[in-house]
């Protein structure tokens, strides 16, 4: 048995949580389009072929924004050939995935499901093949009321209101050279600037995203987000984050701290853009949209899952995810919060099929991977104000890492609620962690759910989709200002707790 320790203070504020974190991502990529969100001779198809089981896991998970419709999908993007009636929309060879795209779902479909889950759209502009002018028609078809031609277009296309988009990505991974259209730093901060200037012309309260690194291990890691970052400072209000994680050759220990890699790009980000603030002698700072992260066996996808043949909607990169899949995606929910002052916006990439939290099948069911769960407890609970908390904790030894906290943690209060989001990392001992509650007299428990297993390798399937869930453990009482609760091993842990009367 492991103890560990720590304590809960309102002072401890960190900003107030941003709903924005919990985003998700919706690219023409594999199966998250077709036969994931949208499939229309599926027995639960609404009116616009939209699958409403999908759609219910969707609400379930507590999404809030999503980022459309890429990705590396966006490079090569054509958006005109994606409205209209469907019967006269192009089929177009998809160089990204090596795939065909057929169009059929596009532009005002993702709007209709947008509506329907009860999602911000976040789109993102094709600054690889396209450019400044084509950024403009399509923010002119999605916002502007009408008496243009390509607002008039919109509403003869049967969306007679904007759509209202006030996110708007600058191109995707633009510093890859796997990119349609990759630039260098300074080709891509050139065109941003002027695309964002542009666009700032038809609507200045727009919020605009620039491309940071495509992660943190690239080459140009830190060059890139200052080049760009001097060339558009003014025009944009974040940099973009992209970051994926995986175990490789059986390092569990190194996997389940993937956080500590998250909060060292956060902190070099922000580092690099605070930089760049006091360089050119601004006042505003710029902010970070992390809106590509999660838990990604890529070294899979390269050694054999990539597509050949240009299929339409082929099985790409459909990881099916364990227990300590899950506890990672909590720990990374966990840097994301505790850093809430800088990363105010997240997309879990992606949403259905797609290294994704659920899962469907064409013509079958849907279900959620064990790292639903995570997200979308924490969509649920975290609310109000982030609160910092550092955990007194032993520590192990890891290669990537070195030195890391069995417990991670990080906590939100709202009102009467308060809630610590804990993980244990530790791969065989409970940790018996003693929360100090003292400045939150009155508070009470009243839920400890726990995501653990046995087995760490246990997944939910098709045939058995609630194989892995949260499970309600002892919350024990508040004796003399502190709680006592138990983690097990490899665990993601949400304690709640309420004023009392």
């Amino acid at each position: 048995m492991l103890h560990a320790s720590l304590t809960v203070d309102p002072a401890f504020r960190v900003a107030d949580v941003n709903p924005r974190t919990f985003g998700s991502f919706v690219e023409h990529m594999g199966r998250c389009v077709y036969t994931g969100i949208y499939e229309p001779g599926h027995s639960s198809a609404d009116e616009d072929g939209l699958r409403r089981d999908v759609l219910d896991l969707v609400r379930e998970l507590g999404v809030t924004a999503v980022r459309y419709p890429g990705g590396n999908f966006v490079s090569g993007f054509r958006w005109e050939d994606s409205v209209g009636p469907v019967a006269d929309r192009p089929t177009r060879l998809d160089l990204a995935w090596h795939s065909t795209e057929t169009n059929a779902f596009g532009l005002h479909e993702f709007q209709r499901w947008a509506e329907k889950a009860g999602v911000e759209p976040m789109m993102a502009v094709n600054l690889g093949t396209r450019g400044v002018a084509e950024a403009l028609d399509l923010l002119e078809y999605c916002n502007h009321p009408g008496g243009t031609a390509w607002s008039d277009q919109r509403i003869k296309n049967g969306a007679r209101d904007p759509f209202g988009i006030r996110m708007w990505c600058l191109g995707n991974e633009m510093d890859g050279p796997w990119q349609t259209g990759h630039k260098t730093a300074q080709e891509y901060g050139r065109i941003a600037a002027e695309t964002a200037r542009a666009m700032r012309m038809v609507d200045p309260g727009l919020e605009l995203v620039a491309c940071g690194s495509s992660s943190s291990s690239m080459p140009t890691f830190g060059a890139w987000e200052a080049t760009v970052l001097e060339e558009a400072y003014d025009q944009v209000d974040y940099i973009s984050c992209h970051a994926y994680y995986e175990e490789l050759d059986g390092d569990l220990g190194s996997f389940l701290a993937s956080g500590v890699d998250m909060d060292h790009f956060v902190e070099s980000v922000v580092a690099t853009a605070d930089h760049i603030r006091a360089k050119l002698g601004r006042k505003k700072r710029i902010n970070l949209s992390f809106d590509e992260w999660n838990v990604w066996y890529n070294t899979r996808f390269e050694a054999r899952d990539k597509p050949t043949d240009w299929a339409v909607a082929p099985r790409v990169i459909e990881d099916e995810y364990n227990v300590a899949d899950a506890v990672v995606v909590g720990g990374l929910l966990i840097s994301l919060l505790r850093n809430s002052d800088r990363v105010t916006a997240a997309c879990l990439a992606q949403l259905v099929n797609v290294i994704a939290p659920i899962r469907s099948e064409p013509g079958g069911p849907s279900w959620r991977q064990t790292t639903f769960h995570p997200f979308a407890q924490a969509a649920r609970h975290a609310r109000g104000t982030v609160l910092r908390v550092e955990p007194v904790a032993p520590t192990y030894e890891t290669k990537r890492f070195g030195d890391v906290s069995v417990v991670d943690a990080v906590a939100t209060h709202d009102g009467d609620e308060l809630t610590v989001f804990a993980i244990n990392r530790h791969q065989s001992d409970n940790v018996e962690l003693a929360l100090d509650l003292r400045a939150f007299a009155g508070y009470a428990p009243v839920e400890h759910a726990v995501l653990s297993d046995p087995d760490v390798r246990a997944t939910n399937t098709q045939d058995d989709p609630d194989r892995v869930r949260p499970y309600a453990a002892d919350t024990g009482s508040v004796t003399d200002g502190r709680l006592t609760v138990s983690l097990p091993p490899v665990s993601w842990n949400v304690v709640r707790l309420r004023r009392a009367g």
